[in-house]
């Protein structure tokens, strides 16, 4: 398995250069940001598995970026920062961050944190990149799902690559049409980590699914919401 990718989006020099040597001494690569547009910089040419951010930075502070980075990929996201009111925490977490710590901080424990939570959604990855290694198309209602480049082909044929999670999900659902998925389901398929209250990153990745479909008006409702059970694949899998 392939080293870990630790992004550090933190404008205070010590602290950054000190969560640097840090995590470098416990064996991951290690990239570093100052600011949201330093972060999407490095997210534009690299695969990250972990970002560590404060709240407190120029420009977009950690929460505005947070949602930036949920609409996009579904990368491990810790918060660490000085604002240790239950607002922000909440908010943090709502927002989609798998863990939130308080400065000062124990560096033994945000290590053995940052440890957990990448084994849970490094484990997933590998999982699905097994699952991408067979030669194969899901084709259902006139699209098409390669498993191995996660590009959807619209009937049209209009290509777009779909995010991890935006893939993981649909292909969850595509293994088992018909079949309710709960959203602590798809949440633990998505990402690796539990569903926490108030967390809508599953109803935003549905959302997001659905308007790859809704752009073909011929397509027909493919993705159902069973109120108060989560959602399931109605559509056509072609065998």
């Amino acid at each position: 398995m392939q080293t870990p990718v630790i992004l550090i989006v933190e404008d205070e020099d010590v602290t950054r250069l000190n969560l640097v040597s840090l995590f470098e001494a416990e064996g991951y690569q290690v990239l570093e940001a100052i600011d949201g547009d330093e972060m999407h910089e490095q997210l534009s040419t690299t695969t990250v598995d972990l970002v560590v951010m404060d709240i407190n930075l120029p420009g977009k502070n950690g929460l505005i970026l947070a949602r930036e980075l949920r609409q996009k990929e579904n990368i491990a996201l810790v918060f660490l920062t000085g604002r240790d009111n239950d607002v922000d925490r909440i908010l943090g977490l709502e927002i989609g961050a798998d863990d939130y710590i308080t400065k000062p901080f124990n560096p033994r424990e945000l290590t053995i944190r940052a440890r957990n939570l990448l084994s849970r959604t490094t484990n997933q990855v590998t999982k699905d990149e097994e699952d991408e290694d067979s030669d194969g198309i899901l084709r259902f209602n006139g699209w098409q799902l390669d498993e191995n480049s996660r590009c959807l082909l619209s009937p049209k044929g209009e290509s777009r690559r779909l995010p991890k999670g935006e893939y993981r999900a649909l292909r969850l659902m595509l293994d088992s049409p018909g079949k309710i998925f709960s959203r602590e389901q798809l949440i633990k398929h998505m990402t690796g980590r539990e569903l926490r209250p108030n967390d809508r990153t599953v109803d935003v990745t549905i959302r997001r699914i659905r308007k790859h479909f809704e752009s073909d008006v011929d397509s027909p409702e493919l993705i159902s919401t069973i109120h108060g059970e989560g959602y399931r694949f109605i559509g056509k899998l072609d065998k």
